[in-house]
């Protein structure tokens, strides 16, 4: 037997689709007779028709995946699109650089380690981009005669 006008209707009154709408399989008789709208909203508060829930897409292997990232894995060349400058611009990686060369120097001149003028001296040298880190930064100045605390 078909269902299919009591759907529809179902389907207004719902607000719905007519797929996400719902019969009671043990009530299709009944609701076959109806015909009008009044009784499919008899069957819709006695529980025969229903509005199935709205499907979502699910983002367990999605989190899954984004978790096994942060861990390293699934980064191998097969799976990267992009150049590496794509991934990691130069003036991303010149900001992390420079910035944190900036900072050590501001600490170094802070507790006296160094002078202000020695200060400007490397500061314009990290600008220059002579130094590749901040160790290496450092090894330059013990190089330079420069004293470094704790290092004992």
């Amino acid at each position: 037997m078909q269902i299919t006008n009591q759907k529809k209707m179902a389907a207004q009154l719902l607000k719905c689709g007519v797929n996400r709408v719902w019969v009671h399989p043990s009530f299709v008789d009944q609701i076959a007779a109806a015909v009008q709208k009044d009784d499919i909203r008899e069957f819709i508060e006695e529980g025969w028709i229903k509005a199935r829930p709205i499907k979502g897409t699910s983002r367990v292997r999605a989190r899954h995946i984004a978790i096994q990232k942060a861990k390293g894995r699934k980064k191998g060349q097969g799976k990267r699109k992009g150049s590496a400058n794509s991934r990691n611009p130069r003036k991303q990686r010149w900001m992390k650089t420079i910035r944190s060369q900036r900072r050590s120097l501001i600490e170094l001149r802070d507790d006296g380690t160094i002078e202000s003028s020695q200060y400007r001296y490397y500061y314009r040298k990290a600008k220059g981009g002579s130094y590749r880190s901040i160790a290496h930064m450092r090894q330059q100045m013990n190089s330079d005669g420069v004293e470094f605390g704790g290092e004992d």
